[in-house]
């Protein structure tokens, strides 16, 4: 497998050679010593190596040394040995943050060779995490295959661009929420979800109306779905938003009917709704066409104007990072930037058109802003607290190009 990692050398940022270790905070929100505490007192998660015990630290109880690892950086642990690179892996160390990515495959796959054979095997798409300690590609489970996902991405009628699959992050979890499926029609009649620290899939509850080329966002443990086209178009659908509250009990899960659009205007392309204190943000059309804004005010559940300055720099996908940053990528100059709510304007953080122009999707955490571009063949990280800001480059798998790419907390590791 080819390094996952390449150095960039731009005009307006540190040139790097960083290795993945780098490619986020890994810092969780919660304490370090409360997380370690909370996980050493449960005996279920107590390290062990055949049928004995592994010792952390010589002369220490293992919940004692898993408070004084705890404080340490994980990639100073995955150097050290094999029980300490287990450790960082095991529910007791707080997770850190991992790069997830929705990927394609470039090239037709082979027919089965028999009816046996595993179906997830032969699907183009595959979800894959990005470990920034080890610097490893590592593919997620495989989605329940009843029903089979059956998803388009690229078709002969549209050779100039391809069919948005959609995706988020929700209460540290990946959701796959609207895609087109085969014959054009909505792919998903049921929300599908990832979670990390258990390594499951689960299916939502189903959508009232399955639904593609939509406004998707998540805020407060809920998801939103706006707008979109079902089997066909239907003006009641178009104005339509759809909540799911995560949060409450799954045996109440449900999709929750919130204020409509005024219009269906926001049908006409597959977007972001970003939240950003505490209202949702999304704009109707990408890139520098002419478009409309509206802003959703969650704790009032009406929808209010977009600022001007603020829809006129949104001319590329859209992401919050932390402490009320509202990023933006320009995906035809290639310069990303962020929003200044006290002067409604947008600030530039990085202008590397060589990099960045093209841009498709774009994830924020952990200082960290990630952007898929180049068609697909590349993911640039941005490293958006240091001064200046550093850029550089993940390479997808061979043989894969990336649709979407997410932060959140990595994947524990059983076999280590």
């Amino acid at each position: 497998m080819r390094s996952a990692t390449s150095k960039i050398t731009t005009p307006t940022t540190t040139t790097t050679t960083t290795t993945t270790t780098t490619a986020m905070n890994t810092s969780p929100k919660r304490c370090k010593y409360q997380y370690c505490a909370t996980a050493a007192a449960d005996d279920s998660h107590k390290l062990t190596d055949s049928n004995n015990e592994s010792t952390l630290l010589p002369g220490l109880p293992n919940h004692l040394a898993q408070l004084c690892l705890c404080s340490l950086h994980p990639s100073l642990l995955h150097r050290v040995c094999r029980s300490w690179r287990r450790f960082i892996y095991s529910p007791s160390f707080p997770p850190f943050f991992s790069l997830y990515t929705l990927l394609s495959s470039k090239s037709p796959l082979p027919e089965p060779k028999n009816q046996d054979q595993d179906q997830n095997q032969l699907n183009p798409f595959q979800f894959f995490s990005l470990d920034p300690i080890s610097s490893t590609w590592r593919r997620l489970p495989f989605p329940p295959s009843d029903p089979l996902l059956h998803l388009l991405h690229r078709h002969p009628s549209f050779i100039s661009r391809t069919i948005p699959i959609q995706s988020l992050t929700v209460s540290g979890r990946l959701v796959l929420i609207a895609a087109t499926g085969h014959q054009f029609l909505p792919a998903l009649s049921h929300p599908l979800a990832f979670d990390p620290i258990s390594s499951q899939w689960f299916f939502g509850p189903p959508l009232p109306t399955p639904r593609r080329w939509c406004a998707v966002g998540s805020a407060g443990g809920s998801v939103y779905v706006a707008s979109g086209i079902g089997s066909h178009y239907d003006s009641d659908v178009a104005r339509s938003v759809e909540k799911w509250d995560m949060k409450k009990k799954k045996i109440e899960w449900n999709w929750e009917k919130m204020a409509s659009l005024k219009d269906g205007r926001f049908s006409r392309e597959a977007v972001e709704a970003v939240e950003y204190r505490g209202k949702l943000c999304m704009v109707n059309v990408k890139g520098h066409a002419v478009k409309q804004g509206a802003v959703y005010d969650m704790e009032k559940n009406r929808w209010e104007n977009m600022p001007e300055g603020m829809i006129g720099g949104w001319n590329g996908p859209a992401a919050m990072g932390g402490e009320d940053r509202l990023y933006v990528v320009d995906e035809a100059n290639g310069v990303l930037s962020k929003y200044d709510s006290e002067n409604d304007s947008w600030e530039e953080v990085v202008d590397s058109p060589e990099i960045l122009r093209g841009a498709q999707h774009i994830t924020a955490g952990g200082g960290r802003v990630c952007v898929v571009c180049g068609g697909g063949e590349r993911i640039a990280v941005v490293d958006v607290v240091a001064t200046p800001p550093r850029i550089w480059v993940v390479n997808p798998p061979e043989g894969r190009e990336v649709v979407a790419v997410h932060i959140l907390p990595r994947m524990n590791l059983p076999e280590w």
